[in-house]
């Protein structure tokens, strides 16, 4: 794939394409909800451990060990951004995680976490997969800013590989919210715009990661560690587990094992 006809455009305006890419693919994971009443089990769990995969492993293959690269070739302690970037961003999704409220899937109205709230059930059910897509959209946002600092094809690549593989993860996040939600009474349409409501997010974090990498270039792979962190957090505090309840979690782990290798291969063969 010939990458150099893009670097002529803005970073900005590259983070923001792919973001609204990744946004749309979340939207056609909700869109099954005009297809399917409901989902069984097994099948969300394996979709679950697919994303939990994909994004382990486009948080170091695109993320950490370029955020690792970045410092090295700047003279830099090598370990030192991707270690302070990296906890920084665990640390803001668990202060993000203790404020905003919402609701794991499966989980009763009763065990919403964040600060109290009267918001409905679906409400909070949407905010959780919008927490998830906040690091998401960031790291797009991120890796695509660092074009500003090199011209590299090959950093190029890596962006779209990145792109690449959290669009594909966004397409069951997007049918686990919407399908829920058609199950709980809501009309097809109503499940379908709340779950690609949780995507509108990734536009909005990714221009805003892109334009700060722009600002503050010496920061970048620190940005880059950041959003490993948040994404880690993410899969850590939520994915993993979500996928690994009822009696199907073997399902859950080859899903995972897939997402990892489809990520690798993407970051791999394009970059």
């Amino acid at each position: 794939m010939n990458f150099d006809k893009l670097l002529n455009y803005n970073p900005v305006v590259l983070a923001l394409w792919a973001n609204l890419f990744t946004w749309l693919i979340t939207a056609s994971g909700a869109a099954m909800v005009f297809f399917f009443k409901s989902i069984q089990k097994k099948v969300l769990n394996s979709m679950l451990g697919f994303a939990s995969g994909v994004m382990i492993a486009a948080s170091f293959w695109s993320l950490l060990n370029p955020a690792i690269d970045m410092a090295e070739k700047s003279g830099s302690t090598p370990w030192v951004p991707a270690v302070i970037g990296f906890l920084s961003g665990g640390a803001f999704l668990f202060i993000v995680d203790k404020i905003l409220p919402h609701l794991h899937l499966g989980q009763p109205r009763e065990e919403a976490e964040g600060i109290e709230t009267s918001w409905k059930r679906s409400v909070l059910l949407v905010l959780a997969i919008t927490l998830h897509n906040i690091p998401e959209g960031l790291a797009v946002g991120v890796a695509f800013g660092a074009l500003a600092s090199s011209q590299d094809p090959s950093m190029l690549a890596g962006a779209v590989a990145l792109a690449i593989g959290i669009g594909l993860q966004n397409f069951p996040e997007g049918a686990a919210v919407s399908i829920p939600l058609r199950r709980e009474g809501f009309s097809r349409l109503k499940a379908f715009l709340y779950g690609q409501a949780s995507g509108i997010v990734e536009p909005v974090a990714g221009v805003t990661g892109a334009y700060l990498v722009l600002v503050i270039t010496p920061l970048l792979p620190y940005a880059l560690s950041f959003a490993a962190g948040a994404m880690i957090f993410v899969v850590a505090e939520e994915l993993i587990p979500e996928s690994q309840t009822g009696n199907e979690t073997d399902l859950s782990t080859v899903g995972a094992m897939l997402g990892f290798a489809t990520m690798m291969l993407l970051d791999v063969a394009l970059g």
